[in-house]
């Protein structure tokens, strides 16, 4: 009973071992003929990193649709660690964006320095807060904020491009520093009783000098001039479904204003 254990268990290790050096395959959606999609992270975690329900959402539409997507995150460290059950700063901790949003990736992940727009059809921004904290300083410094060079250069890219940009959550205050004039949303301008949380984000992206969308969560707002696509997703408290179901539209939008 033992060797047949062991040998079931070296069969386990082989094939773990065998994907592990395919997982370039693993992510594709073998649809040679589908939009070729980048996704841009910013780590592992709603209060330090890219919104995980969020990433997984766009991931399932965009397989849905029949997108070859690659993951990208730049190879820098976080603005800090959050420690998940307390919502606090863990102390004397320190993580690394891109191998931390490799674990969202499951491994098939590349430098953000490698993302070239002439490369892919379209990009989706995920959110959470690394959004804010690490893919640019809004979380700190608001309407005064600096975005990473690199996600700089990629929002520039693809806009001269004339290729669609996806952003959802908190990521549309990216576009609104980066492009000037864009339209977006980030759902509603007031909190409601607390069910848009950080409805101050709007005055923050007016500020930037952006045009600010009321939508629902369920809503998308298509910047048709820009082919910019914005959904409100976790910056409303409501049921997860329907924050799949606002992705799953701006993922939607994404693919057609694609052409593919």
């Amino acid at each position: 009973m033992f060797a047949v254990r062991s040998v079931a268990s070296k069969s386990y290790l082989s094939l773990i071992k065998h994907r592990a050096l395919s997982v370039g395959l693993l992510h594709s959606s073998g649809n040679c003929y589908g939009a070729k999609v980048a996704v841009v992270l910013s780590g592992c975690g709603v209060y330090d990193g890219t919104e995980i329900h969020e990433a997984s959402a766009i991931l399932v539409h965009l397989s849905r649709g029949g997108a070859d997507t690659q993951m990208y995150a730049p190879n820098i460290f976080q603005m800090h660690v959050i420690d998940h059950s307390k919502g606090q700063p863990a102390e004397k901790e320190s993580r690394n964006v891109l191998s931390e949003s490799a674990r969202i990736a499951r491994g098939n992940i590349a430098d953000l320095a490698q993302l070239n727009a002439s490369n892919h059809d379209a990009v989706i921004f995920p959110g959470g807060f690394g959004a804010a904290k690490n893919l640019s300083t809004f979380a700190v410094d608001g309407k005064d904020c600096k975005v990473n060079h690199d996600v700089d250069r990629v929002l520039k890219d693809f806009h001269k491009a004339g290729k669609p940009i996806g952003l959802c959550c908190i990521s549309p205050v990216l576009a609104a520093k980066v492009l000037p004039g864009v339209e977006v949303t980030v759902g509603h301008e007031e909190e409601e009783g607390g069910k848009w949380p950080y409805a101050g984000t709007a005055q923050a992206i007016t500020a930037l000098g952006a045009k600010h969308c009321v939508k629902e969560v369920t809503e998308v707002h298509v910047d048709q001039k820009n082919k910019v696509v914005t959904s409100p997703a976790f910056m409303c408290e409501t049921k997860l479904h329907l924050i799949f179901d606002g992705i799953g539209a701006m993922v939607k939008e994404v693919l057609r204003l694609s052409g593919k």
